[in-house]
């Protein structure tokens, strides 16, 4: 024969209150002062959440009241139906109504999602209003299992972002940029995780970002299929560790992608769906401009050996369009032998303005541009032109305009 279990449907508050009453915890003079107080209190909640002047304003609030009062004593109690006796012996019922309510008050108000810009952090707020009246209306006892995990579940977020705002603030970096920024929590943990493997001190833009993988994917390719060591920060508290340990396995999880040199980091963090806001580096347009700019220079620097007078440029301009290797010097033998290949081949003039778009720094492309047009302009017919007596003159040409001499 199978166990037969009564289901008991009474608010917890009524079972507490029988309970004190049989066990001798409850007097008559504290049972007066229950009866007295419940009446009071069932005004003072429909005045706030409507008006007291309705009946079935009333009657919603007598099972608000019985809510609040059951969730608090369920709650402070840890289900223990002595203790919530004890409770309602050594407190008045309306401040036991009022602890309910801030209970549920502070559930609202937590946040939900780890998103930081829709985790504000503010608490309750008048507009959650609403939220707060169908959670004092839910029926027990789910009311009580419903808050237990809908509590457990708002915890564990609230852990994760200020587990990232932790990490923040280890790094340099305060709240309200975290706020202003956006980024999902854990995007920042496992970021701070990962900058633990580097000597960085702060949170990163996107071109430190990019540099720091790089760099651990150079450090890596040594030791293929090895995992990173991801440590616990220190300090870190111990309420995050749970949050921490998520990271790290997510962050190994990734790690032979993050590893894969065939795709580009920025591909890889910026246009793979899978992995678009997974990790966080600040938002700083200046410096990846700044970044590209010293780029470019660098690169211009290297292809121009540092020459910038307007002789070199059009030499390496005119190599370029007649697609020939990029110098800013030409022996005569290399200028007559560049020439007969300009008369034979054509001279690419749209390649030689594509090349300056493409490498010179951008402050100075306009003049490039201009400089380039005056000697095409001027040259093109000469260098190309059939007659081999004209071929002289093509080579004075360079010799003025170019920079040609001994190697």
């Amino acid at each position: 024969m199978q166990n037969i279990s009564l289901f008991d449907a009474r608010p917890f508050f009524e079972k507490a209150l029988i309970y004190g009453i049989q066990n001798g915890l409850l007097d008559q003079a504290r049972l007066q002062q229950i009866r007295s107080d419940a009446p009071k209190g069932m005004v003072q909640i429909a005045r706030y959440f409507g008006t007291e002047h309705l009946r079935p304003e009333l009657e919603k609030a007598k099972e608000r009241i019985l809510n609040l009062i059951s969730l608090h004593l369920f709650s402070a109690a840890a289900g223990d139906l002595h203790q919530a006796a004890i409770i309602l012996r050594d407190n008045s019922l309306l401040s036991r109504s009022k602890a309910g309510s801030d209970l549920l008050k502070a559930l609202v108000g937590m946040p939900q999602n780890t998103h930081f810009s829709m985790a504000d952090g503010r608490g309750f707020q008048d507009e959650q209003m609403h939220v707060l009246e169908r959670w004092t209306l839910r029926p027990q006892p789910g009311l009580l299992s419903e808050y237990q995990a809908e509590f457990a579940k708002r915890a564990e977020v609230a852990y994760t972002i200020d587990a990232a705002l932790w990490f923040a603030q280890q790094r340099g970096l305060d709240a309200d940029t975290l706020y202003e920024e956006g980024p999902d929590a854990e995007a920042v943990v496992r970021t701070g995780l990962l900058m633990g493997m580097t000597r960085r001190t702060d949170l990163p833009d996107w071109v430190t970002f990019e540099k720091m993988i790089t760099a651990l994917r150079k450090k890596w390719l040594t030791t293929p299929g090895q995992q990173p060591k991801l440590a616990t920060p220190a300090g870190l508290p111990t309420e995050f560790h749970k949050v921490v340990d998520a990271a790290r396995a997510s962050i190994l999880a990734d790690w032979p992608k993050i590893m894969d040199t065939r795709i580009t980091v920025q591909k890889l963090f910026k246009n793979t769906p899978a992995f678009i806001a997974r990790y966080f580096w600040l938002e700083d347009s200046l410096a990846e401009v700044d970044d590209y700019e010293r780029t470019v220079s660098a690169t211009w620097a290297k292809v121009s050996g540092g020459h910038e007078d307007e002789g070199s440029l059009i030499t390496l301009f005119l190599c370029v369009a007649a697609g020939s290797a990029p110098k800013t010097l030409l022996s005569e033998s290399a200028a007559t032998s560049l020439i007969k290949k300009i008369r034979k081949t054509g001279m690419n003039i749209p390649l030689a303005v594509a090349y300056i778009q493409s490498h010179a720094p951008a402050h100075n492309q306009n003049d490039y541009l201009r400089m380039w047009d005056n000697f095409v302009e001027e040259a093109a017919s000469t260098l190309q032109s059939d007659f081999n007596y004209t071929l002289n003159d093509a080579l004075a040409l360079l010799k003025r305009e170019c920079n040609i001499g001994t190697p």
